[in-house]
């Protein structure tokens, strides 16, 4: 009965955790807790949406380019690229390539008129079949945040006690651990990922790169994995240089590592502290993994995962290799 609502109970579970430090903190201030969770749930809405809403619209905007490139090399109306024939030894060869498949119109059409628009209506049913499942697990995530809010401090006894019970005190010291590592892997993982985003999908647009706002988007998902933003950072200098726009690549390198050291270097360890410690490796699996496992709230709740069965693993290797 409650399977479907299970990505709003997770994601309102992992909000309420890695911000419970905010709650706190209203409380002490002499808010009620009714109060408190109004605020807190009225201020995370605003900041889930209206991100979604700015980089949306942007993202919208860049697939209506590309789209717009697309139909062009369908009807065979894209030119060659000028920088394309002064590429080193290739040039020549990707030019002709080039105008065989992109500037002539039959083989063009046969290339890539693949989408009918049938196919475009069924698309767009489908796409607003997903915003309208993704603004209703946002409400049910909200609604379930406010409660989480308001009578956290009962939940969390209850759900300790029945721990102990079933898996005996460790459980206490486990549990603590799991929230631990779920509060350093959403700030000191995913805002740090996504703050590199917004700082070079800031630095992209101001070089000039085409896209930002999709690079950044990629920039910042893939910031939350070591030697993620490095990656998309590279592509989009190299898209400079063939664009004959060196020096400009090179100013962008330059900044975009700075910034990358700096997060990746000071703000991230500072963030998470010594509430998880995953190695590269593990930190790979722990995202992927649970994206493919769960979803985007993979990207929070993998790591976490990672990072408590790690920390049971060196505690029960410690206990193991201590004196008798």
């Amino acid at each position: 009965m409650l399977w479907g609502f299970v990505p709003a109970l997770t994601w309102a579970l992992v909000i309420a955790i890695a911000t419970w430090p905010l709650r706190e903190r209203c409380v002490r201030m002499g808010l009620a807790p009714a109060a408190a969770a109004a605020l807190l749930t009225v201020a995370a809405g605003i900041v889930f949406v209206l991100p979604f809403i700015f980089f949306g619209a942007g993202i919208a905007r860049e697939a209506a380019s590309i789209a717009d490139t697309i139909d062009q090399a369908r009807h065979g109306q894209l030119d060659v690229p000028s920088w394309l024939p002064g590429l080193p030894f290739v040039g020549s060869y990707a030019a002709d390539w080039w105008r065989e498949h992109f500037s002539n119109p039959d083989t063009s059409k046969h290339l890539l008129d693949q989408s009918q628009s049938a196919n475009a209506l069924l698309w767009g049913r489908e796409l607003g079949r997903w915003i309208v499942r993704r603004l209703v697990t946002l409400g049910f995530t909200l609604l379930t945040l406010f409660f989480l809010y308001r009578n956290g401090p009962a939940i969390a006894v209850e759900a300790q006690r029945l721990a102990v019970r079933l898996f005996g005190t460790p459980a206490r010291r486990f549990g603590k651990y799991s929230f631990n590592a779920i509060r350093a892997t959403v700030n000191g993982l995913v805002f740090v990922g996504l703050a590199e985003g917004v700082i070079l999908g800031i630095a992209y647009a101001v070089c000039g790169v085409p896209h930002p706002i999709t690079l950044g988007v990629a920039t910042g998902i893939l910031g939350i994995v070591p030697f993620g933003a490095p990656v998309v950072l590279a592509i989009a200098a190299l898209t400079l240089v063939v664009m004959a726009r060196t020096v400009t690549a090179l100013v962008l390198l330059g900044f975009g590592l700075c910034a990358i050291f700096v997060a990746d270097h000071a703000v991230r360890p500072a963030l998470i502290g010594g509430s998880i410690e995953l190695p590269f490796l593990w930190a790979l699996l722990g995202v992927f993994g649970g994206l493919e496992a769960f979803g985007l709230v993979g990207l929070f709740v993998g790591p976490a995962i990672i990072a408590v069965a790690l920390t049971i693993w060196r505690e029960a290797a410690a206990k193991r290799s201590s004196p008798q």
